[in-house]
């Protein structure tokens, strides 16, 4: 039980990669607070931790709504004391090449991956430093707590038709780079894990039928098969990731073990980046 205590929030965990980070977190002793843009996968990540003997609350809603990232702390705060741990995990893929994207799009891409990651991590600062000068003060030493933002490898090396994701993930490196500097006198350490191809329904292969519904759009999910064939190929251990594997990376920089280890980039990629 590694996280014995831990009072975590994992964006987007209702699905994919974002439950799977929420049961490993849970499985390890972390109370988690789990959010989805939908309420029914949220209680089902809920009720799957909670069955397995863990202990989570759901609380759903779009992180790019006004307010939210202050809700979602006070979530934390007022079901389970604290806040150890933030995932922000929360995203979808809108992509284009570059004369097609629109205003619209580009936006949309910033604000979820980007500026609500921002708003979540400034909500969270007055209660995890708190928390931390506290522990100095009767101590002399905080507990290590974790931040861990989610990036692509779109974001290191580009990805043809993902200018507007592909800058928002770019982004997430900027901040998190930042924050280490910043939250280090707390024993706060602040990481990103990029993503490489990880079997999902954003990454399976496209057909006419694939689609998601967000903030009243439909948005057309899926990868060309001749492109994920391609993309594959390239993987040096020959295959997608899997969804827990994924969150097993997550999960190292949780543990104990990365309490020196901050301001990084760990790519979970099967070898390739991008």
């Amino acid at each position: 039980m590694k996280l014995h205590n831990c009072v975590a929030v994992v964006t987007g965990s209702g699905r994919g990669i974002g439950r799977e980070i929420a049961l490993k977190l849970a499985s390890e002793g972390a109370r988690v607070v789990v959010n989805d843009l939908d309420p029914t996968p949220a209680w089902e990540t809920v009720e799957a931790i909670r069955a397995a003997g863990g202990e989570a609350v759901a609380h759903s809603g779009s992180v790019t709504e006004n307010g939210f990232a202050d809700a979602l702390v006070d979530a934390a705060v007022e079901n389970f004391g604290g806040l150890d741990i933030v995932v922000n995990n929360a995203g979808y893929t809108w992509d284009s090449v570059i004369q097609k994207t629109t205003d619209e799009q580009f936006a949309a891409m910033i604000d979820v991956h980007l500026a609500a990651p921002f708003r979540i991590l400034r909500a969270a600062q007055p209660v995890m430093s708190a928390a931390a000068k506290a522990e100095i003060a009767a101590h002399g030493t905080a507990r290590c707590r974790k931040i861990v933002n989610i990036s692509s490898v779109a974001g290191l090396a580009g990805n043809p038709g993902q200018a507007a994701y592909a800058s928002a993930k770019a982004g997430v490196t900027g901040l998190s780079r930042t924050l280490a500097r910043e939250w280090g006198r707390y024993n706060i350490t602040v990481n990103t894990v990029a993503f490489g191809l990880i079997s999902t329904r954003l990454t399976t292969a496209a057909n006419a039928s694939a689609s998601i519904e967000v903030a009243g759009r439909t948005i057309e999910v899926g990868v060309n098969p001749d492109v994920l064939d391609s993309a594959a190929s390239l993987i040096p251990l020959g295959r997608p990731g899997l969804p827990e594997e994924a969150a097993g990376a997550v999960f190292l920089l949780c543990t104990p073990e990365a309490d020196y280890i901050t301001g990084q980039t760990l790519v979970c990629g099967g070898g390739w980046e991008g």
